[in-house]
């Protein structure tokens, strides 16, 4: 496969990725900025969302429509839903005649919902839960037709690996912006409708209570999105299949870089398998956040340079 082939799948993958993550977090906070009694920040929401100037950022001053509408359709932060998915776009036209047209449709139906004025209307002046709900339904549809869709081989681990290394980063980053919120409010470790929140956010809710029946807490909030094998967004989960679909692109003609990438994501998928709760706490939550992160971004970087080509 040529790499410019490659790269397009990769990172149209995780670009659709980081437009489900970012939806789902918008839905649950905007409901929660509307049902709590307390004084509701979208600071942690727009820290993990948002590449755009500061100046924007305080001039919204938590304001949930000017939010919503900041991360749905603002050209200015280049991690807003239509910028990520007119990339996803474009990388996907570059590749069409790689991936089923019934995945091309989706993605450009997906594309033109994001630019439907509609969708803006309901923000500005309905609901903009309306709008949220009509743009997860389109990712959904999109990873349904994937599924059954695409054929199981080169085209499909690409965007797997790219689509499980986005899933670890943005759980990741997640975590470590809401246990910092804590350190810094630490009345926010009791607090139900936090944790509740956080892994509403994560598609976890309801299998934490089915895990855990003592109620919510800091520890089993962690072991679920660091270390839970069958959590579908969690960390161990998603690094098993980064190494699961990288193993498929063996060969011997790129012997040398597969061996030099394998062990860094066996190495990382070890590290984590092999963590407790307590041994997490030992090292630090955040240090140990940053070490995994960095070294998810390490992989990354090593894919563009052995197999994309981009140095």
């Amino acid at each position: 496969m040529l790499s410019r082939v490659a790269s397009s799948l990769y990172w149209m993958s995780r670009y659709v990725e980081r437009s489900d993550g970012i939806l789902r977090m918008l839905k649950i906070n905007y409901a929660s900025a509307q049902d709590t009694i307390h004084e509701f920040t979208w600071d942690p929401v727009i820290r993990i969302s948002s590449g755009g100037n500061e100046q924007e950022i305080r001039l919204m001053k938590n304001d949930s429509r000017k939010v919503v509408e900041y991360l749905l359709f603002n050209r200015n932060n280049p991690n807003s839903i239509i910028n990520i998915i007119t990339l996803a776009r474009e990388n996907a036209r570059s590749v069409q005649e790689h991936i089923a047209k019934d995945l091309w449709q989706c993605l450009n139906e997906y594309y033109h919902t994001v630019k439907d004025p509609k969708l803006l209307g309901y923000v500005q002046k309905d609901d903009p839960m309306t709008a949220l709900d009509i743009l997860i339904r389109q990712v959904m549809l999109y990873y349904g037709t994937a599924d059954s869709t695409m054929e199981r081989g080169e085209i499909r681990s690409f965007m797997s690996i790219g689509k499980y290394l986005e899933r670890s980063i943005q759980s990741i980053d997640i975590l470590d912006i809401k246990f910092i919120s804590i350190n810094n409010n630490p009345d926010l470790l009791t607090d139900t409708s936090y944790w509740k929140h956080l892994l509403l956010s994560l598609g976890g809710y309801e299998l934490y209570l089915k895990s855990y029946r003592e109620g919510f807490s800091d520890e089993n909030v962690l072991e679920l999105v660091m270390l839970n094998s069958d959590f579908p967004r969690s960390a161990r989960y998603s690094v098993n299949n980064i190494q699961r679909y990288f193993q498929r692109l063996k060969s011997e003609k790129n012997i040398d870089h597969y061996n030099g990438l394998s062990f860094n994501i066996g190495k990382l998928n070890s590290n984590i398998t092999y963590s407790s709760v307590h041994t997490i706490k030992q090292e630090g939550l955040h240090n140990y956040l940053v070490n995994i992160r960095s070294s998810l971004y390490g992989i990354g970087n090593l894919l563009n340079e052995y197999y994309f080509a981009n140095l």
